[in-house]
């Protein structure tokens, strides 16, 4: 059973998509609550959320702040973090059910699962960013959070969680958990487009590599948020606006 946590700001292009595809895996009893960690959103978001009747939890932007503050809420034994503009790919209930079987029965050591990274655009540029997330993912064992992570919350716990900064808090998480214990899924993250189609794929990739660079030499991920997106500074607190029955 999984409780299923999205950090949003300002979603309203794709949440409803996100939440879509979570659907059949709720009729089928495997997603039981689905979060919606919000983090100041002034677009629909909320609306378009609270029409789902999913949780709301209200307060600080920042990712790592809002991933943490779903999970604080979540019930049940398995978290499936996921962002708000990343919609799975049909089947990968399957996927993830037979993965969390082999855990919870021990046939495979505890261990987390990120899906496969595909961008929703067609081009050579898409396909080319999508081959190199591949060989990232197969040599390091480092997925991003845009590939999702299916996680045990027994594992989750004893790695520390998602650390309350406003960036790379998903590599950070990562290299807590380890290689080891990280595994891919056969099925897929489809991820929008739209950033990469705004900023440009050179441009946008290339502020990605460099975030990544000044985190890998020690800048504090607050400084990095300042210059990734100053609009996102993150505030104190968080509010639970509703418990539903069902995403």
């Amino acid at each position: 059973m999984i409780s299923v946590v999205i950090p949003t700001r300002n979603a309203q292009e794709t949440l409803a998509a996100t939440l879509a595809a979570l659907i059949p895996a709720a009729v089928d009893g495997l997603v039981r609550e689905v979060i919606v960690a919000d983090g100041g959103s002034t677009d629909r978001t909320l609306l378009i959320a609270e029409n789902a009747g999913v949780e709301i939890v209200d307060g600080a932007a920042g990712r790592g702040i809002q991933l943490r503050a779903g999970a604080r809420r979540a019930r049940f034994p398995w978290l499936l973090f996921l962002h708000a503009d990343t919609e799975l790919a049909p089947g990968w209930d399957t996927v993830a059910a037979n993965f969390m079987e082999k855990v919870d029965t021990g046939r495979i050591p505890q261990a987390a699962g990120a899906f496969r990274f595909r961008l929703l655009d067609d081009g050579w540029k898409p396909r080319l960013l999508e081959a190199a997330v591949t060989l990232r993912c197969g040599l390091l064992r480092m997925p991003y959070g845009d590939q999702g992570l299916l996680i045990p919350r027994t594992l989750y716990d004893s790695a520390g969680g998602y650390s309350e900064q406003p960036l790379m808090e998903d590599v950070d998480l990562i290299r807590r958990i380890g290689r080891r214990r990280l595994r891919m899924l056969r099925a897929d993250a489809l991820t929008s487009a739209i950033r990469y189609r705004e900023d440009g794929y050179a441009r946008r990739i290339l502020r990605n590599q460099a975030c990544l660079a000044l985190y890998a030499a020690g800048v504090s991920p607050q400084r990095i948020a300042a210059l990734y997106d100053p609009d996102g500074a993150p505030a104190a607190g968080f509010e639970v606006r509703q418990r539903p029955t069902g995403p």
